[in-house]
């Protein structure tokens, strides 16, 4: 199936902005982060669609993945 995957801040690094990409049918957001080789424990928001949605959400044809890193600041 294809998505779109689009990365923010200090996760685009060394990847990309917005890619269109391949997936098997079935594929969680949790496995998309682990095979774009970004570090869980720096996660912020991830969105579906312009949703909220946790790494145990399977994705469908077509839809769109926002990854989000944490914010530090203050």
């Amino acid at each position: 199936m294809k998505l779109t995957i689009k990365l923010f801040a200090t996760f685009r690094q060394g990847r990309f902005d917005i890619a269109e990409r391949e997936f098997a049918p079935g594929t969680t957001v949790g496995q998309i982060v682990d095979q774009l080789d970004l570090p869980r424990e720096k996660l912020g928001i991830l969105m579906v669609n312009s949703r909220h949605v946790q790494l145990e959400r399977v994705m469908a044809e077509g839809e769109t993945l926002a990854i989000f890193p944490l914010v530090g600041g203050g």
